[in-house]
């Protein structure tokens, strides 16, 4: 008798682990990840127009995820190439290798586009300028190569984005597709580092003419333009102007046959946003993405908050009403995310890849700090250290707020790189826009304070970089943003981004602790168990994650 119950007390504890065993070996995740990038989307977007929002955009984000507060870009300078990257490979330019959207190669004498690959053909188009890129310049493997890794290569990723660099560089390095948009035909195109021909589903999309419906109507306000008590007075003196306007003022009726004259139109309008969202839906369908067992990734950019902000800048009622209208757009994703896919069955996070700066007119209209700088630098820097050193055309380069010296020049007129770099350091500390200039491979030991001198070690990627980097005074701006705005320094109004995530996995809540740019991938990879991207240094947001 004790044997029989022996016997059947070993039965039930086996099937017992056994069962438990099954159930552990199936990890769990969700079907589909969802990254949206917002370009230039400043952290206090969220709120500046709060009231404005409908219920399932921005407020849906906020109200059922988890949003992180005080998240700063942790490197300079704060660009969209880098900040996509350093988003998906949790690393910085002195590791993954995107030093900015451009860089000055010291061995060519040339400037680098950080997708441009002459050693790939367009696809989808015939202007090889527009189609010849691949990521052949990032270093560092992406959370969407490890997701690709890590599933045998199974996992489907897609990329897309009304720019190459916003599609290319977040798809990582072997992805299903990246798909960017094209101003000379109005499609989206690819390269032939992914494929030969584009697929099926691309190809209907395009056959649609998306574009020429979103603009047939012109751009006129969301709302009656009097409810814009957020922004400026509409026709403000730093504004640029959009395509064939007159004026930058409401309603831009034109815009129809203005993208048809010059196609690029599209980007500074709320249209370029929507257009991007319904490729990316495409995407979903056309690719079967969250069909199955296997999680995919989605990675997606809205570039047109980006170009509004540089042609209007930050307090106009055009980029308060992209952001509106973004913000009904994103309801629909959504939604279609919720049926497509199924609610609580994806994982959405919502960031940005940089700020934006006030513009110099508006600030100067309210009696803020405020300036214009670089205008005619390197001219002016080379006759500083003609007239010092006897040289002329020791500057190769000024980029990315960083001067590049010409080291070749400095060796065959027998000159001490070092009494070179430092003299023109000390003249420009003297310069009134100027808070610090510091010798880039002596930052970590200057005396400037952190988080700057952290972000400038960071920043620097020793075969891409300048010699010295500039950083300017507060809200000065360099002199070709004199209309609008633009980005690229340290300060808030650039670093400070927004974080959501929500959906399968995530917590609902917020957070006021101190995190970084950096921490956004790693979090991912722990949510989903695959290894971190392999130049990573941030770490996982446990707080958000449910387990």
């Amino acid at each position: 008798m004790l044997k029989n119950i022996s016997i059947i007390c070993l039965a039930v504890f086996s099937t017992g682990f056994s069962a438990q065993k099954n159930k552990s070996s199936q990890i769990e995740r969700p079907k589909l990840v969802v990254g949206l990038v917002v370009d230039q989307m400043r952290w206090d977007y969220l709120y500046r127009y709060y009231e404005k929002y409908q219920n399932d955009g921005f407020k849906r984000l906020l109200k059922e995820g988890y949003s992180l507060n005080n998240v700063h870009i942790n490197y300079i300078p704060t660009y969209t190439a880098v900040g996509h990257t350093t988003i998906y490979t949790g690393s910085v330019p002195a590791i993954h290798g995107i030093a900015g959207n451009d860089w000055f190669d010291k061995t060519t004498g040339k400037d680098v586009y950080c997708t441009t690959d002459e050693n790939v053909k367009p696809v989808g188009t015939a202007d090889a300028k527009v189609g010849s890129h691949s990521p052949k310049n990032l270093w560092s493997t992406t959370v969407t190569d490890e997701l690709r890794l890590a599933t045998n290569f199974q996992a489907k990723v897609v990329g897309v984005s009304l720019k190459d660099r916003a599609s290319i560089l977040p798809a990582g390095h072997n992805p299903t597709g990246a798909y960017w948009f094209d101003d000379t035909s109005g499609n989206f195109i690819t390269s032939s580092y992914y494929m030969n021909q584009l697929p099926k589903w691309v190809n209907d999309f395009n056959a649609q003419k998306i574009p020429d419906e979103l603009v047939k109507n012109g751009w006129n306000t969301l709302l009656p333009i009097n409810q814009y008590t957020e922004s400026s007075p509409d026709n403000s003196k730093w504004e640029g102007l959009l395509g064939s306007a007159k004026t930058p003022t409401f309603p831009y009726n034109n815009l129809a046959a203005d993208y048809q004259t010059k196609r690029d139109n599209i980007r500074s309008t709320p249209f370029g946003n929507t257009l991007t969202l319904k490729i990316a839906e495409a995407a979903i369908k056309g690719e079967n993405l969250g069909a199955d067992a296997i999680t995919d990734f989605l990675a997606i950019n809205l570039a047109s908050t980006d170009y509004a902000g540089h042609k209007f800048g930050p307090n106009s009622i055009e980029v308060e009403d992209v952001y509106l209208r973004l913000d009904r757009d994103l309801a629909e994703f959504f939604k279609y995310l919720d049926q497509a896919i199924g609610k609580n069955q994806y994982t959405v996070f919502l960031s940005a890849d940089h700020g934006g700066a006030h513009s110099e007119g508006f600030m100067e209209e309210h009696k803020m700090p405020t300036g214009f700088y670089g205008e005619n630098s390197k001219k002016d820097f080379n006759q500083l250290l003609k007239d010092q050193f006897g040289t002329d055309k020791l500057v190769s380069d000024v980029s990315n707020s960083q001067v590049y010296l010409d080291d070749k020049l400095m060796t065959d007129n027998k000159l001490d790189v070092d009494k070179v770099k430092q003299f023109l350091i000390d003249q420009l500390n003297r310069d009134k826009s100027i808070l610090f200039a510091v010798d880039m491979k002596k930052a970590g030991s200057s005396s400037v304070p952190e988080p700057i001198k952290t972000r400038i070690v960071n920043g620097y990627n020793w075969q891409r970089s300048g010699d010295i980097q500039i950083i300017y005074h507060d809200s000065w701006l360099p002199s070709y943003s004199k209309l609008g705005t633009t980005h690229g320094s340290w300060n808030s109004y650039d670093s400070h981004i927004p974080l959501i995530f929500m959906g399968w996995g995530i917590k609902n809540g917020e957070s006021n602790k101190d995190y970084n740019m950096t921490d956004i991938a790693p979090t991912i990879s722990a949510l989903l168990h695959i290894q971190f991207p392999s130049g990573n240094i941030g770490n996982p947001i446990t707080e958000v994650i449910e387990k």
